[in-house]
């Protein structure tokens, strides 16, 4: 792959994205907020769609070599428990997470701008003066890079199917749920 092609395709995946969040209402303050209060579901469905996309998309890159190496973070339940909890309170406080963030400073939301960086900033920092007292965590039940099909001894194209279909079948249920009146206001 060219040197330009390494730029250009994060690049255009990444403003396709963005879009995509922004089409989605997903870099509104209310949107994410309505998710927590269960009022409205559009973040989970946006993720769930972006999920099965995303789980045939690389499954369909490694069968035709285009993507020959995928890398697999180790995986330690504690650390990823912890890490998991504190990031889900602070978007739920906050209302903003790191793609909305980005969707609503690109928009020109000051409180994306403003909180919704800082935010990012100052967890940043914090992050990096608590980082030594939180390493023993990533010892604590430590799995190492595992993935899915690999702990089931199942093959990956099986989860993939179990993946898309668990996504058609929760986004088809949150559309026949009934709506609120939050769901789609402006």
């Amino acid at each position: 792959m060219s040197p330009i092609v390494e730029i250009i395709a994060p690049l255009a995946l990444g403003a396709a994205f963005g879009w995509l969040l922004h089409k989605a209402r997903l870099g509104r303050y209310e949107t994410i907020v309505g998710v927590f209060s269960l009022r409205d579901p559009t973040v989970l469905q946006f993720l769930m769609a972006a999920l099965a996309v995303a789980v045939v998309g690389v499954q369909v890159l490694a069968a035709l070599g285009v993507a020959t190496v995928i890398p697999v973070p180790r995986s330690a339940i504690a650390a990823d428990l912890v890490g998991g909890a504190v990031f889900g309170a602070g978007m739920a406080l906050a209302g903003f997470c790191p793609a909305t963030v980005a969707a609503g400073a690109a928009e020109g939301r000051l409180d994306h701008l403003i909180a919704g960086v800082l935010g990012l900033y100052t967890g940043a920092v914090v992050f990096g003066f608590l980082y030594p007292s939180l390493v023993p965590l990533t010892r604590v039940a430590d799995l190492g890079p595992i993935t899915a099909s690999r702990a089931l001894g199942v093959s990956p194209w099986l989860l993939v199917a179990a993946v898309v279909e668990i996504a058609v079948i929760v986004i088809w249920a949150i559309e026949r749920w009934p709506r609120g009146e939050a769901r789609h206001a402006t």
